[in-house]
């Protein structure tokens, strides 16, 4: 008697993975002036964890490994307004992932000392430069037979993409790629002379209100607003606010309009960077159950910065860009009546250079009280995080904001004003309870700022138990990428389904 086969079970195939393509004008470690680098460096390489098939397309900029990265042999041809232009491609990886990223060469655009232009402006051909960058994205995804499933653009410098996609990449291969356009500033727009708008290679139709024509001028941002499948900004309390008078920058409008489309995804940070466990730029490693390492990393800060290595005195600290953005203004004003409570202030930043002057003359007359550094240092940055008590982060307006994080995960109390994504992140301190993560203010004045400091160094001498308890519920919190990626899976999901029953012709 035969015996009866095994029925043979076969696997369904799984379905090809989805395909991101990042375009950008900054990513970290590569190129960064803020948090859109840190976003751009970071989320790909989460999504890329969850099997995703992501790619980043970046300038190469002046000052980055150009002899560490692969050089792609042919040269891409960019369609330009003014004909064909040419760009070498460099390819590398994100480092600790397996995501590729491609630098578009081109030295008379991109080999400057400045990515967007000196401190004191912007460079003239920044319309050309960017343009170029939108492009030269798409034309490489056609040159390397790669279409992905969904083009995601960040800020002003890459607002044409949407726009090419809806234009010039009609009835082509790129015709079924939906856009994610995500705002990290809505203060830059990316506005220009309109007699110029022949540089992108667009017509004078798309000159209107309903496209890049805003109060009479070129505005790329505008145009993405209206073009992109859906759009994104960097928290939720920031999706809410750009859709008022008061934070809308002149386009609250067209945001009203597209608020079924808009969502405010908060950022992530980089946990594997960003960690007091094992974090090597340290004098010592701590963890929220083990702070001993902190009061080592107090120490160490206050021998760097030249401060008496006074354990009992607080010490607030200041990371970041000298801008008026910032608040860093009335930091200033407040500053002369702060020096003289029983408290300790670093600073580590650059950017206006009057403020900076200003900052570095009150440290030389406060040298027992005030540190500043005015020119920025990533490995300090570190050390400043786990060795400050308190975080100094007044903004006038900040759309989601990365420091208060980093000071919440090294046990290091923000002190936020209550705005965009530093209302979604910071829990205020109840002084009933011990419970919180930071201290929170509204009006940005020099008088609210200086009682709030005051708040805290009252809270510092008199509840040390409320300030412990706060350190550790700061450090329990998840501000992980990983958190973050699920949701944009899920937004990239619905933009591709949006966009291919529109592209369809149905």
């Amino acid at each position: 008697m035969r015996r009866a086969r095994a029925p043979r079970i076969t696997e369904p195939p799984l379905p090809p993975a989805m395909k991101i393509l990042f375009v950008a004008s900054e990513c970290a470690p590569f190129a960064k002036t803020g948090g859109l680098g840190d976003v751009v460096g970071a989320l790909p390489k989460y999504l890329a964890r969850r099997g995703l098939d992501v790619r980043v397309v970046v300038p190469l900029y002046q000052g980055m490994p150009w002899d560490e990265l692969e050089v792609l042999d042919g040269a891409l041809v960019v369609p330009m307004g003014f004909g064909p232009a040419h760009a070498g491609v460099r390819t590398g990886r994100l480092p600790n992932s397996p995501v590729r990223i491609f630098f578009l060469e081109h030295w008379r655009h991109f080999d400057r000392p400045h990515l967007y232009g000196p401190p004191d402006g912007a460079y003239g051909d920044n319309l050309e430069r960017f343009s170029f960058l939108s492009r030269g994205a798409l034309a490489l995804c056609h040159a390397t037979g790669w279409i992905p499933d969904v083009v995601h653009a960040h800020d002003w410098q890459t607002a044409l993409v949407p726009v090419f996609l809806d234009t010039v990449e009609w009835g082509r291969p790129l015709h079924g790629c939906a856009s994610l356009y995500t705002i990290h500033n809505l203060a830059f727009q990316g506005e220009f002379d309109p007699r110029d708008l022949w540089i992108t290679g667009l017509g004078g139709e798309h000159l209107h209100a309903r496209g890049l024509e805003h109060f009479g001028a070129l505005n790329l941002m505008k145009g993405a607003l209206f073009h992109a499948t859906f759009l994104s900004t960097v928290s939720p309390n920031y999706a809410r606010e750009i859709q008022t008078g008061a934070h809308g920058c002149g386009l609250d409008g067209v945001l009203r309009e597209r608020a079924a489309d808009l969502r405010g995804i908060l950022n992530g940070i980089d946990v594997d960077e960003w960690d007091p466990a094992t974090d090597p730029l340290l004098a010592a490693r701590f963890t929220r159950d083990d702070l001993a390492g902190k009061a080592r990393c107090k120490a160490a800060l206050q021998e760097e910065a030249g401060l008496p290595a006074r354990a009992g005195l607080p010490l607030f600290a200041w990371v970041g860009r000298f801008a008026y953005q910032k608040g860093v203004d009335v930091v200033a004003l407040a500053l002369e009546r702060l020096l003289q409570l029983e408290a300790q202030f670093v600073m580590l930043g650059s950017g206006d250079p009057g403020m900076q002057r200003a900052l570095e003359e009150l440290g030389r007359r406060f040298p027992s009280k005030l540190r500043v550094w005015s020119s920025f240092d990533g490995a300090r940055a570190h050390r400043i995080e786990a060795g400050a008590d308190f975080f100094l982060m007044p903004s006038r307006f900040e759309p989601c904001g990365l420091n208060q994080m980093y000071s919440q995960r090294y046990g290091t109390l923000p002190i936020v004003r209550a705005t965009g994504g530093l209302l979604d992140t910071v829990q205020n301190y109840d002084e009933r309870t011990g419970a919180g993560t930071g201290f929170v203010f509204g009006d940005l004045t020099p008088g609210a700022l200086h009682d709030t400091v005051g708040w805290a160094i009252a809270t510092w001498y008199q509840r040390r138990l409320h300030v412990d308890r706060m350190r550790r519920a700061a450090m329990s919190l998840d501000w992980s990428w990983t958190r973050v990626a699920g949701e944009y899976e899920q937004l990239y999901r619905d933009a591709v389904a949006r966009r291919r029953g529109r592209a369809s012709g149905t």
